[in-house]
């Protein structure tokens, strides 16, 4: 298996990791360095400004030399790891810290021009030309009552800036390596939590499509990646299941089509041979036209089961008196009934019981449980059908005092293709689907059918009808 997921989440970690560090070696030095360069540059125009105010000031009054301020002003140029220079209006340097004494001759800037950095402007560069690498420097302005009278320069080497930006820069370095660390400790945990269950995942849905539907995942979480392993397990059980449904369809379907196609052509072939003499070929001929009846009921069967599956089929609604179907119904039986001297007891409650249903479809269902009923019902007894009507929920019994159905079938019986006698002996004719009809019927109504069932003394089908609200119009 081809781990594509998890190599993709390792190179997304990688390149996440790439671009960070190269977004913060971009543009983390320079935001790192103004933000020296502003702290420097505040802090040496402070310093430039109270000197300016007070000892530069004195100078100019001729309170004291400039030799006088010279010391003081070299103690505090060494504190600020900083040149400080004081210049005349002129651009003459009277006072410079990074020399050993005053100079009786001043040197002169060229092209000294106060207003490009005045107030708290702050350069970087060569200050006019007068050093041989980049400095930061400020200038304030020493003034006497409205008259400029001179400057005092604060001068940084960039290579403290520089020096101090790169300290800031290898704590952010140490801070982001740590970060990686952390994100890289994800990528086993990401394995542990959702790449091994998801690569057990997929190795179930490759059996699934292999067709190995009993294979079952293994399912140790309950987060969306458990829920899944279940719902792939419950979908291949339920794939199983239909699988045997179907496998057991086609062979109760092969069967049930076998057994009278093989008589038919038997029979037929018999008498166009001659192996069946003219005087027995009508008896001949009425079995195949009984196995023909049993073909056409079962085609007849699985064409209703087939609508039934249809899960966009609609039921056609509508409001009925139930009392009268049961009567219109039973009375399709009576020759049926006759030949087999029994009788059909109607216990309907009210003239009229109007229900809400496919009456098409509640027909089918009547019919085959008095079929059902009549089928397995001795000589001379009584088939009892009784309508009820109990909080606005319709009763519909069908009962019999037949042989009864074995408890350990009582489960079975809706199943299609299913007969209680397995040798299809007592029953031959019967197609095994006529209850799984029912059983489609009435769920898709969204009622219920029950059956009550004794070894020997009969079985009762009871099942459920919505009442129809327009008998309660009526009734008003």
């Amino acid at each position: 298996m081809k781990k594509y997921l998890y190599v993709k989440f390792v190179l997304t970690i990688v390149l996440l990791g790439i671009i960070g560090f190269t977004a913060i070696s971009l543009l983390g030095n320079s935001l790192a360095q103004k933000h020296v360069e502003s702290v420097y540059s505040n802090e040496l125009y402070r310093e430039a400004t109270n000197i300016a105010q007070s000892r530069a000031a004195k100078y100019y009054q001729d309170s004291v030399t400039v030799e006088n301020i010279f010391a003081n002003l070299k103690t505090v140029a060494s504190y600020q790891d900083a040149q400080i220079w004081l210049i005349s209006p002129e651009g003459e340097i009277l006072l410079d810290t990074s020399l050993d004494s005053v100079s009786d001759k001043p040197a002169v800037i060229e092209n000294f021009n106060p207003g490009i950095s005045s107030g708290s402007y702050y350069t970087v560069g060569d200050f006019f030309g007068e050093f041989s690498q980049d400095y930061l420097s400020v200038m304030a302005p020493v003034t006497l009552g409205m008259d400029v009278v001179g400057y005092v320069s604060l001068h940084l080497p960039m290579s403290t800036v520089i020096q101090q930006r790169d300290q800031i820069m290898n704590n952010i370095y140490i801070l982001f390596g740590l970060f990686m660390l952390i994100v890289l400790a994800i990528i086993p945990v990401f394995s542990f939590m959702i790449y091994r269950p998801l690569q057990k995942i997929i190795q179930g849905a490759d059996a699934f499509a292999s067709g190995n539907l009993k294979y079952n995942i293994p399912v140790g979480k309950e987060d969306e990646l458990g829920y899944l392993a279940l719902t792939l397990n419950y979908m291949s059980d339920e794939l199983a299941k239909t699988g045997d449904y179907q496998r057991k369809f086609i062979a109760n379907v092969s069967h049930d089509f076998r057994s009278p196609l093989t008589s038919i052509k038997g029979y037929t072939e018999a008498i166009l041979d001659g192996t069946i003499p003219p005087d027995m070929q009508e008896k001949y001929l009425n079995i195949v036209v009984y196995e023909t009846d049993r073909l056409y009921k079962l085609t007849q069967s699985l064409i209703t089961l087939n609508d039934l599956d249809n899960q966009g089929r609609q039921l056609d609604y509508s409001h009925f008196d139930i009392n009268r179907v049961i009567k219109t119904t039973a009375a399709t039986f009576e020759g049926t009934c006759r030949d087999k001297r029994i009788s059909i007891e109607l216990l309907l409650t009210g003239q009229t019981l109007f229900v809400h249903a496919d009456m098409g479809q509640i027909q089918q269902v009547l019919y085959n449980l008095i079929d059902n009923a009549i089928k397995f019902s001795p000589e001379d007894s009584v088939i009892k059908i009784e309508s009820t009507l109990k909080h606005e929920t319709v009763f519909i019994s069908v009962k019999d005092s037949g042989c009864g159905i074995p408890k350990d079938s009582l489960t079975k019986i809706w199943d299609r293709f299913y007969k209680i006698d397995t040798s299809r002996g007592k029953d031959r004719k019967g197609t095994g689907l006529g209850l799984s009809i029912v059983k489609e019927i009435i769920s898709s109504h969204k009622q219920n059918i029950n059956v009550i069932s004794t070894e020997g003394v009969g079985t009762e089908f009871i099942f459920t009808l919505a009442k129809s609200p327009e008998e309660d119009a009526k009734e008003e």
